[in-house]
């Protein structure tokens, strides 16, 4: 008996529970919170000795980041102890590493050399899997008619192809080339991130075309709001519905190739609109030093996005 009346106690406790869940009112999802990361190259801008990451991360706590983003030529090595220590310092410092950025070059007429920049990404997948990083920044690549970079900036990335050879080449080496990629990012569970990086992807809709022609779930799209030939705010417009990530640059200083003046209250107004709540990572790219310049940048960053 005592069983039996514990039994219907328990039964009309359980129903009046579920009536009030099925009651409660029903709520919009909200995005989360943007989160700020830093780019180590925002401390190396390829001009002087590289600076160490493990600084970086000691910097981006104390001033309050949420990440760091390793750019892959900063790296000292790839050894394991090397690794292992960055990852022990940013989970120490409370710190997330979302994205790993590094350099490769799809745009080449010898399949050879391709391969060996395919080989190349897919060695940094499994980098950036062994350091616990979600995100593999990408690169279109470039003809490299215009052999400086300094040049290249000068003229917004307007390169021409080579003699023989059109952009529909190029696009067709992209989109194969990242196609080979895919299994990898797959395996390790790492998204390819492709970057409008001037090359090939100087165009925000070429950019668009790679991506939509690849369609694939690993493959998204990393936008820099300093990347843009003409109006960047048409161009973020254009990204922003399929950005994972934004790297944000800034020009204290004067910038080490050209200076924008950025307005970061409309660029996170855009970025809202699209449904974006993903990582933002600042690019410090100006010649002030980042030790006050960096802070600085993170000031605008967290009243833009707050």
């Amino acid at each position: 008996m005592m069983r039996f009346s514990r039994r219907n106690l328990f039964l009309q406790t359980a129903g009046a529970i579920a009536a009030q869940s099925v009651a409660l009112p029903q709520s919009t999802p909200q995005p989360g919170r943007i989160r700020l990361a830093v780019s180590t190259y925002s401390w190396w801008h390829f001009r002087t000795q590289k600076y160490p990451i493990e600084s970086v991360i000691e910097h981006a706590a104390r001033l309050g980041f949420d990440g760091v983003e390793i750019l892959h030529r900063q790296m000292r090595d790839e050894t394991q102890a090397y690794v292992n220590n960055l990852k022990r310092l940013a989970f120490r410092n409370g710190l997330a590493l979302p994205m790993l950025s590094i350099h490769q070059d799809f745009v080449h007429p010898e399949a050879e050399e391709r391969k060996r920049h395919i080989d190349h990404t897919r060695r940094c997948i499994e980098l950036a899997a062994n350091l616990g990083i979600p995100c593999v920044r990408l690169n279109s690549g470039r003809w490299k008619t215009i052999k400086s970079f300094d040049e290249l900036m000068k003229v917004k990335g307007d390169e021409p192809p080579l003699p023989g050879y059109t952009n529909e080449d190029a696009f067709r080496w992209c989109v194969e080339s990242i196609e080979q990629c895919l299994p990898h990012a797959e395996r390790e569970g790492v998204i390819l991130a492709l970057e409008n990086h001037w090359g090939l992807t100087t165009s925000p809709d070429m950019l668009l075309r790679i991506y939509k022609a690849v369609n694939s779930p690993w493959l998204c799209i990393n936008l820099d709001t300093g990347n843009f030939p003409g109006d960047p705010y048409a161009g973020i417009e254009k990204l922003a519905p399929h950005a994972v990530i934004v790297q944000a640059k800034t020009y204290y200083g004067g910038g080490e190739w050209y200076t924008l003046q950025l307005d970061y209250q409309r660029i996170a107004g855009i970025l809202r609109k699209s449904g974006f709540h993903g990582w933002v990572s600042l690019e410090m790219e100006g010649k002030e030093p980042a030790e006050t310049a960096v802070p600085k940048s993170l000031a605008v960053l967290k009243k833009a996005f707050a």
